[in-house]
């Protein structure tokens, strides 16, 4: 029996090494050469990234600084914060400020209300549909805003000439009141649909719903506690951003209020430009200012670290 492994050890032995002259020599050193091209690697240089970071700020800064020394320096007087002291009570600021703010809340909480059950639905139940849904989000893009407000000014035209004598007619009147004009939080709504759709669908994608649902209502979860305390706060991000950029689309708009006759923020910076240059100046750079800083009050609320909800009973009755 010694004898017998002693004879296979060598045979094993004299298999290893023939393998190893059949293999050629650029692969054996393939893994030595690799590892010397790693140590001689070195790092990259970080200049141009620098660089380009550099530019980048300078191209959205400078601009920003011009026009902040546009509206401190006064040839003949120095450095004066008059644009900004007499801002404040400058006639309409606040009250274009205000109905701004108030049209952006209402069109993003409708918009939000439109989509979301929508593409919620499409996203568990009809997933063919979901092309048709994204065309009819995009069509707002294609679709000119001057275009969009002439068709807006003729239904406001024939609605109260053809039904004065319908309740409808208070309605068309009601749309229109100055001091809350709803017509232009439809129009807003219309006009926020692309990005909406667009951050919403995107938060979908990366959350497995089809499991979420299955599993919250195999647990006896009703539906509007499936969307409430489950999906809702894993599209918190997407809502954020959603959010935001109808935020910032509602403060800049200017077409589809100008024509109307309606005078909100951005209006009112346009019609005191004529007479007070820097006081527009200084009006638009804290609009950029409050534009930031509701960015920041809204990426904080979209990364904030969401509570987990408790799982509901099994006995919850389904709805």
């Amino acid at each position: 029996m010694a004898a017998m492994t002693e004879t296979a050890e060598t045979a094993e032995s004299a298999e290893t090494a023939e393998t190893a002259e059949t293999v050629p020599a650029a692969v054996r050193e393939a893994p030595a050469a690799r590892a010397g091209e790693a140590v001689r690697r070195r790092p990259r240089p970080r200049v141009w990234r620098g660089a380009v970071l550099a530019l980048a700020g300078a191209y959205f800064l400078l601009p920003l600084l011009a026009s902040f020394v546009f509206t401190v320096h006064v040839p003949g007087q120095g450095v004066t914060f008059e644009a900004y002291t007499e801002l404040l009570g400058a006639d309409g600021f606040s009250q274009s400020l205000l109905l701004s703010l108030g049209l952006a809340a209402a069109t993003i909480v409708l918009s939000l209300l439109l989509a979301v059950p929508a593409l919620i639905a499409v996203r568990i139940g009809s997933p063919r549909l979901r092309p048709v849904v994204e065309v009819v989000c995009m069509l707002p893009l294609v679709v000119p805003p001057i275009a969009l407000v002439t068709g807006i000014t003729t239904v406001l035209r024939w609605g109260p000439e053809h039904l004065s004598r319908t309740p409808l007619y208070q309605t068309f009147i009601a749309v229109q009141d100055e001091r809350f004009p709803v017509v232009l939080v439809l129009a807003y709504t219309v006009l926020a649909l692309p990005f909406v759709h667009r951050s919403l669908d995107a938060g979908l994608r990366a959350v497995d719903v089809p499991t979420l649902v299955e599993a919250a209502r195999s647990c006896g979860a009703s539906w509007p506690y499936v969307v409430w305390r489950v999906l809702l706060p894993n599209l918190r991000t997407s809502l954020a951003g959603a959010a935001f950029l109808t935020l910032a689309l509602v403060l800049g708009e200017f077409t589809i209020a100008s024509l109307l006759g309606f005078r909100p923020f951005a209006v009112w910076i346009v019609s005191i430009s004529g007479a007070q240059a820097r006081m527009s100046v200084a009006v638009s750079i804290l609009s950029l200012l409050i534009t930031w800083l509701l960015l920041l009050v809204l990426s904080r609320a979209g990364t904030a670290p969401s509570t987990t909800a408790s799982a509901p009973a099994t006995s919850r009755k389904e709805s």
